[in-house]
């Protein structure tokens, strides 16, 4: 079910409309790109939402050339293939033969790739792949490992520095569409959202795959139990800690993922315009901005365009539930049979950095292409 829920998740990364995406040609003959009107760009890259028609969405998928999407959804669907329900680490410290086949290094991950493709070798008729030359399947194959390689938590960290060093670096070109490894490197990060994507759903369906795991946790800790182990946090049932896990889980690990996906220009969404007078938007902003004024010396609206994304409003709704959760156990744990007092109560404040929306001002457009006019 959860391989299902990733290749649903990065269809969904690169099949919707993005914001202010622009598409860029891969192949100047067979790009989809050519029978549309986004016409090809001066640069190769995308490094910021930058657009001047509030309509303008593109759609990721149209970058990758058709080889390397059908890597990406066939890796989503391997990723977890014959998981035994157990945690890298007690893989390693129980001595599983996987452990000491693959050197205690992404056991888990190699695991699933090495079986996905011995399962597909194993019989003729299952070669849905014969169509592919030598070359293709050689890329394939190399492509379909390193994205399940990169499903590896242990990997999250180094893959998102990498990530946002070439995005944020103003000596990083940003993302080169034409360059194979930097596709290579946005997938990756594509499937690692989709893989970790739980916190971006809809409240109800977050609650069914948070208990679904929460109990594979805690099967683990009971073979802790058994073993004479130590029972791995977050995974004795009898002190569960639910609220605890998806708050870290969440602020450590979800949030700055898809803060630096979003910033990146990759998470589809819609824009949408509220009008604000001037004076309302320059105490929003914080910033000294001129005030417009009309015929009659009365200040203008102005409007605000905003990209809304379904992933980051779920994503701080699920983090303030857990939030507010912790700091109910908190209390109780404080003061079981007193009366609620929030002075001995540790406040806890959200601190998930970046997941806003981007803001444009519909003045600024116009202004600008009044000024590209005029030039």
């Amino acid at each position: 079910m959860h391989a299902a829920d990733v290749l649903h998740g990065v269809y969904y990364l690169t099949s919707q409309p993005i914001p202010g995406f622009a598409q860029i040609p891969i192949d100047s003959t067979e790009s989809p790109l050519q029978k549309t009107s986004v016409g090809p760009l001066p640069q190769s890259y995308v490094r910021h939402i930058s657009v001047c028609d509030g309509s303008q969405y593109g759609i990721m998928g149209a970058n990758f050339p058709a080889l390397e999407l059908l890597a990406l959804y066939t890796a989503s669907a391997m990723h977890d293939y014959d998981h035994p329900g157990r945690t890298n680490a007690f893989l390693v410290s129980t001595f599983a033969a996987e452990a000491i086949l693959y050197n205690d290094r992404s056991v888990l991950e190699n695991h699933h790739a090495a079986a996905a493709w011995r399962l597909f070798l194993s019989k003729p008729e299952y070669n849905w792949l014969r169509c592919l030359d030598k070359a293709e399947f050689k890329r394939f194959r190399f492509l379909v490992i390193e994205l399940i390689l990169a499903t590896d938590l242990k990997r999250h960290f180094e893959i998102l520095a990498e990530f946002n060093a070439k995005m944020n670096d103003d000596e990083a070109p940003g993302i080169d569409w034409l360059s194979e490894t930097d596709r290579l490197l946005v997938i990756e990060m594509c499937i690692k959202f989709a893989d970790i994507n739980g916190p971006c759903k809809e409240h109800n369906i977050h609650i069914q795959w948070t208990h679904r795991i929460a109990e594979e946790f805690y099967e683990q800790g009971d073979e802790e139990a058994r073993l004479g182990l130590p029972i791995s946090p977050y995974m004795d049932r009898k002190n569960p800690q639910l609220a605890k896990l998806q708050e870290s889980f969440i602020n450590h690990l979800v949030a700055p993922l898809c803060t630096s996906y979003g910033e990146a220009g990759l998470l589809p969404g819609v824009w949408e315009y509220q009008e604000v007078r001037c004076e309302e938007k320059e105490k929003r902003e914080g910033i000294g901005f001129k005030e417009l004024r009309g015929s009659k010396g009365s200040k203008e609206k102005q409007a605000i365009r905003k990209i809304i994304c379904l992933q980051t409003q779920h994503l701080q709704e699920n983090y303030e539930y857990w939030v507010n959760l912790m700091k109910e156990e908190m209390k109780c744990e404080n003061s079981p049979n007193t009366s609620s007092d929030d002075s001995s109560t540790p406040v806890f404040t959200p601190q998930l950095q970046g997941i806003a929306e981007a803001e444009e001002s519909q003045a600024s457009i116009e202004s600008n292409s009044g000024d590209s006019n005029h030039s």
